[in-house]
């Protein structure tokens, strides 16, 4: 990934499509850091080399950028699922692959973790003005569904196993190693380096998530 200062200065003023991604990636950044009240338009301007009155132009303010983000990052996340192409593994083979790369995605995203508690604890008030992040999350229970199936015709899983659930179980692990690692690691003291703490935490991701399907 190019940083800010990677890219020549003519090449960023003639660069509308770079110049919202780079806007998206510091409002990413400072909604995560700050919320949506704390945040400072002057500060994402910075963060993509532009200026606040540029933010504006695009975004018109800070609450319609916040929920121009929201979209992005579940598109983004929801674009990385679609492109594993599970649905040419065996069910428990493309199940494990899922899980595998949730929790990496959520482990190299922690930003958009970030930014998610924050909705919640807005309650939910933005992402409900959203169609779109509604009709994009879709795609995670219909690949879901696809695995399910399969693992269900092959006698592999078991028959009352909902796409809603297994999402929510997936979403609960990979999520909580990157929203509590601070607390979690702090109050039962765990020693392991971090890249240790991925491979254990992915693997329990794995194992839980096979466990609850099995027959």
């Amino acid at each position: 990934m190019l940083n800010n200062d990677d890219i020549p200065a003519t090449k960023r003023k003639n660069d509308p499509v770079g110049l919202k991604q780079r806007i998206f990636a510091g409002a990413l950044s400072e909604f995560a850091e700050a919320g949506l009240k704390g945040a400072r338009m002057e500060n994402i301007a910075e963060h993509a080399a532009t200026t606040k009155r540029m933010v504006v132009y695009h975004f018109k303010n800070k609450e319609s950028l916040y929920l121009e983000v929201l979209e992005h990052v579940y598109q983004h996340i929801r674009a990385h699922e679609t492109a594993l192409d599970l649905q040419a593994l065996p069910p428990v083979e493309a199940m494990t692959r899922l899980v595998e790369e949730s929790f990496n995605y959520h482990a190299e995203h922690p930003d958009f973790i970030r930014v998610i508690c924050m909705e919640n604890m807005l309650r939910g008030q933005y992402i409900r003005q959203s169609p779109r992040i509604k009709a994009l999350n879709q795609s995670a229970l219909s690949l879901l569904e696809d695995i399910l199936q399969r693992g269900k015709q092959s006698r592999e899983f078991t028959a009352d196993a909902s796409a809603a659930d297994v999402h929510r179980l997936i979403s609960s692990l990979c999520f909580h190693y990157v929203a509590n690692q601070y607390t979690f690691n702090t109050l039962f003291e765990s020693h392991e380096p971090p890249e240790d703490q991925v491979i254990h935490n992915r693997r329990l991701a794995v194992v839980a998530t096979l466990r609850y399907l099995a027959l």
